[in-house]
């Protein structure tokens, strides 16, 4: 019998079934997978209907892992009029098997996870099926995005992968050694998830995982019109991960199952920008840990596997520092 952490965290990724031969499908399917966020879930539901086509067209429920915090249902009937559908999970099944349940309930061709915390701007859904319609074997397609706070006031955007429009040239280049892709700008076709499997093996980082999975198997589109945005507030999955060192533990494991998806030829190259990059970003979070967590516990910890996964002039600089801040009981 698989251990309670193993069920909600496969090993392997989860199986997609086809959807059933003749039936009537819509282009897309908008699933939101919410747990306990229900003062941004009229948000993210407004967002999708404020530019949806028919249902004809257009699949769009939201996936609730058993929310305590108000009763969803409500929530979704009252903001959509039934336009939304609603699925409640038997029990709590945690956010990797909830992502499966939504795939596997998509019924569209092209299926964009959108979590109950983001949200998405004018033109997103015509912008990326003009992407599909431009390069049709393309296996997925995202827009560039900001990172909001609380207030859905943009905190930042990053340097954009290219300035135009249409495939990337270096995909797995690219992805293999960063995650440049948040979740809400991100849709896949159906039929890849059903050839590559749902997200699986760790706690947080699943989504590059993903990603570099399908740009290993499939031309990734692009473009840099800011069509998503992806929430940063505190208490969400990858800041409680950040405290927990789960995330470094997880960095290591996708490190090393991404390696197995690089081309051979290249596999040295990408993994040793990819181990620098990691590092000095956690070398940055574990100031971010002392100063505004106020940890010095889980900061030191981090700066410790920042270290573990490249030693250069950044990395140790920043331990340097950290280390000095703790050992001198700096001001948070």
């Amino acid at each position: 019998m698989p251990t309670h952490t193993e069920d909600r965290i496969p090993k392997e990724p989860p199986a997609i079934a086809p959807r059933p031969a003749g039936e009537v499908r819509p282009l897309w399917s908008v699933m939101i997978p919410a747990y306990n966020c229900s003062v941004y879930l009229e948000r993210t539901i407004r967002s999708v209907l404020a530019q949806c086509p028919g249902p004809e067209e257009m699949q769009i429920e939201v996936v609730d892992d058993c929310s305590t915090d108000i009763d969803v249902a409500a929530l979704v009937y009252r903001c959509s009029g039934g336009r939304v559908a609603y699925y409640r999970q038997p029990k709590n099944v945690g956010h990797l098997r909830n992502f499966e349940t939504c795939i596997n309930r998509a019924r569209g061709r092209l299926i964009h996870l959108l979590h109950g915390d983001d949200y998405v701007l004018g033109g997103f859904y015509r912008e990326v099926e003009q992407l599909f319609e431009a390069t049709p074997d393309a296996g997925a397609a995202f827009t560039d995005f900001y990172f909001v706070d609380e207030q859905d006031k943009t905190l930042y955007t990053e340097t954009p992968v290219q300035d135009h429009a249409g495939p990337i040239k270096d995909a797995i280049g690219l992805m293999g050694v960063v995650q440049r892709i948040q979740t809400p700008s991100m849709v896949v076709k159906r039929s890849v998830y059903e050839k590559l499997g749902g997200f699986y093996g760790v706690r947080c980082c699943e989504d590059w995982l993903m990603w570099v999975r399908v740009a290993a198997n499939y031309p990734l589109l692009y473009s840099p019109k800011h069509l998503a945005c992806y929430r940063i507030r505190s208490g969400n999955n990858t800041s409680d991960t950040f405290v927990s060192g789960v995330f470094a533990q997880d960095v290591q494991t996708v490190l090393a199952v991404n390696e197995t998806s690089l081309p051979a030829a290249r596999r040295l190259e990408i993994m040793k920008k990819a181990r620098r990059h990691w590092a000095i970003y956690e070398g940055h979070i574990a100031h971010k840990l002392y100063h505004e967590y106020r940890n010095k516990t889980a900061a030191a910890n981090l700066a410790k596997a920042s270290l573990g996964l490249d030693i250069n002039k950044t990395t140790v600089l920043l331990a340097l520092k950290l280390y000095l801040k703790i050992a001198l009981r700096y001001r948070f």
